[in-house]
């Protein structure tokens, strides 16, 4: 069943002029939400080709600030941006561009400042010293830290003890 078009022609681009306006987006998500909109592809592939020339839409520009957001405000680490961005149809180059927007040092108190926020709410449950540093691990592994990233922060944290 087909989806009716939401707004006429010239409606249309005005109101993906606005939606790309309020904040960076990807060609992949103004596709969605023209097909949503009920937009033919061949005029989509039209609107995103003026939106680009307009400057509403910049594919480095948008992977800069995914990363620059998500490192920062969700703390994830650069193996889930990463995945994120290939995702969206973001290309090897943006993405590489984009981790020029997450500082090392930053990342890496990011990740102590998690592991050891996790750490005080963990602690204290019983378990036993591998199984904390265990589901520490797993923690920072789904938050897309790499695995010595992680083993590094984990000796700072709990020592080498264990």
């Amino acid at each position: 069943m087909a989806v009716e078009r939401k707004y006429p022609p010239l409606k249309t681009v005005e109101e993906i002029k606005k939606w790309c306006d309020r904040q960076e987006r990807c060609h992949s998500e103004v596709r969605s939400k023209l097909k949503a909109w009920g937009v033919f592809a061949e005029e989509t592939e039209l609107i995103i080709a003026d939106l680009i020339a307009g400057n509403y839409l910049n594919e480095e520009r948008f992977a800069r600030a995914f990363a620059r957001g998500k490192s920062r405000m969700n703390r994830w680490g650069w193996q889930k941006i990463k995945y994120a961005l290939k995702a969206k149809g973001i290309s090897a180059y943006c993405i590489e561009q984009a981790f020029a927007e997450i500082e090392p040092t930053e990342a890496r108190d990011a990740l102590h400042n998690l592991l050891s926020r996790k750490h005080k709410s963990i602690s204290g449950k019983g378990l036993k010293s591998m199984e904390v540093k265990a589901r520490l691990y797993r923690f920072a592994y789904a938050k897309g830290y790499g695995a010595d990233e992680i083993q590094k922060t984990l000796e700072l944290l709990l020592g080498d003890g264990d």
